[in-house]
């Protein structure tokens, strides 16, 4: 897809502005690999350049539409209270596994064990729904659908992770450092929002931006969705490996 083709799913530049995408860290906590993105300073805080962020925004939605083009799986992950709704929102739409809230230590680097307890978990929904817990007592039953519950907060959005990620999205740097680190060490390209305090440099699509601004992180992952699903129709489930 051509840069501007995919112009049209861009934000509008008052929508980036009203959405604060433009407020960086304190000149306090600056990484100085994010000078290239910075558009000025304003009462001791960076502000970003928009134009820059479009780019980077561009960018990033030009990769995934490829990726998924080509059968390849993308990880989203959001793990901030803000930028969990539309992360599960966004994964949902492109038929994509996510993580939202907490990151478990090992879900790149020790992916067997994940996708062991994926299987535990639908296991027991299956027993549970064919009936299996009926010869239970109640406070066995009760510790059963505790478990379940329990299990599909951690592992809900893993049960399209059939395999290891080509490709991870993180809605945060600073963040997201754990998934981040798991991604270089598995070799998984990562796409990632980064902000002042962070370094580009330690991912391979960075979006720089606001990531502790809902709206800013929502307006992000709308022009991902709209933009990598854009005249992809089916699924990376079917693409053979």
């Amino acid at each position: 897809m051509s840069e501007t083709t995919t112009q049209q799913f861009i934000p509008a530049y008052e929508d980036m502005v009203k959405a604060g995408m433009h407020f960086g860290r304190k000149k306090t906590i600056f990484h100085p690999n994010m000078k290239p993105y910075v558009y000025s300073v304003k009462d001791n805080v960076y502000i970003l350049d928009l134009i820059k962020t479009t780019a980077s925004i561009l960018e990033a939605i030009d990769f995934l539409k490829k990726s998924i083009a080509e059968g390849k799986m993308i990880l989203f992950v959001g793990p901030t209270k803000q930028s969990a709704e539309a992360t599960k929102a966004t994964a949902e739409a492109l038929n994509m596994p996510f993580v939202i809230n907490r990151w478990l230590g090992g879900t790149l680097t020790n992916f067997k064990t994940v996708v062991g307890r994926v299987k535990y978990l639908e296991e027991l929904e299956k027993k549970q729904a064919e009936g299996g817990f009926e010869g239970l007592t109640k406070k066995e039953k009760i510790l059963k659908e505790r478990e379940i519950a329990a299990l599909k907060i951690k592992f809900d959005g893993m049960r399209k992770l059939s395999r290891v990620p080509d490709v991870i999205f993180v809605t945060s740097l600073k963040e997201g450092q754990l998934p981040v680190h798991e991604a270089k060490i598995a070799k998984v390209k990562i796409v990632c929002i980064v902000n002042t305090d962070s370094d580009p440099k330690q991912v391979d699509y960075p979006i720089a931006a606001n990531d502790n601004s809902k709206k800013s992180v929502e307006l992000i992952l709308e022009a991902i969705k709209n933009g990598a699903a854009a005249s992809n129709s089916g699924s990376v489930e079917e693409v053979k490996d």
